[in-house]
């Protein structure tokens, strides 16, 4: 870890590379970033809240489904987006980690970071909007919101470190990843409100740790923040740190190798 600090001007350049990589040549850059999250709540606002008409139950008056979603999908797609792409970055520049001496590590953090920073300020550009159109935001925000983004960077980065390391052994994670990660969404309350769960399935649900990091966003976002609220920020936040230390740890262990298996 201490070479791989002594390296960490390669930080920027390689975000700079990553940026390149992905927006260079394109029409609208970046705001691809924001297009997609907003193509996406556009339709689950759609689905869920035209044809279904889910109302939901915490808050009296009720806010819209479309801003309570615009709440939490944001986090959910960056996360999604962060693993997907870190867990790639070593697999994808096998020939650099070949032909050049420097911590690998460094190509997982940069193309973790690009999608972070971007949907993050996408998130923070259409809440500020739907603020401005009148949606009720609560000023909580403004503390919940960044602790919430710490959080997804967190995981972000520890499970891409595990996932990049493994997915130099082991290829099949390449078509794994985007099966599991929508079931995931899926069983977490990302689309729908925990309130909505059967009581019976409520408690797994809660001991979702996506659930701890949507939840107090929603709540402090909405005015309705809950006596757990910020006991699950705490958990968000500790986990996201262990699960930090874990996938370097898993990194570390494993990266001796990688010239030779890439």
């Amino acid at each position: 870890m201490q070479a791989a600090w002594r390296q960490r001007h390669l930080f920027a350049a390689l975000v700079r590379r990553q940026w390149h990589d992905r927006y260079a040549g394109s029409a609208l850059g970046g705001a691809w970033a924001l297009a997609q999250p907003l193509a996406l709540l556009g339709l689950y606002a759609l689905v869920f809240q035209l044809i279904f008409q889910v109302r939901l139950p915490q808050a009296s008056p009720a806010p819209s489904y479309l801003v309570w979603l615009a709440l939490g999908l944001w986090p959910w797609v960056a996360l999604q987006e962060c693993l997907m792409r870190g867990a790639s970055a070593i697999v994808a520049h096998a020939a650099l980690v070949q032909k050049v001496a420097f911590q690998p590590a460094w190509l997982v953090a940069a193309a973790v970071a690009v999608p972070w920073a971007v949907h993050a300020l996408g998130h923070a550009l259409v809440l500020a909007l739907l603020a401005l159109v009148g949606a009720p935001l609560q000023l909580a925000l403004l503390w919940q919101w960044p602790l919430v983004w710490l959080a997804v960077g967190l995981w972000a980065l520890g499970g891409a470190l595990a996932l990049a390391s493994v997915q130099v052994y082991v290829r099949d994670l390449e078509q794994l990843l985007p099966q599991v990660l929508p079931l995931l969404m899926y069983a977490s309350p990302v689309l729908y409100p925990l309130a909505l769960v059967p009581a019976w399935l409520q408690p797994l649900m809660a001991a979702n740790p996506l659930t701890w990091m949507l939840e107090p966003l929603r709540a402090h976002g909405l005015g309705v923040p809950t006596e757990s609220a910020a006991v699950q920020t705490g958990l968000a936040l500790g986990l996201g740190v262990v699960g930090l230390a874990a996938g370097g740890w898993v990194f570390s262990r494993l990266q001796h190798d990688f010239e030779d298996v890439l």
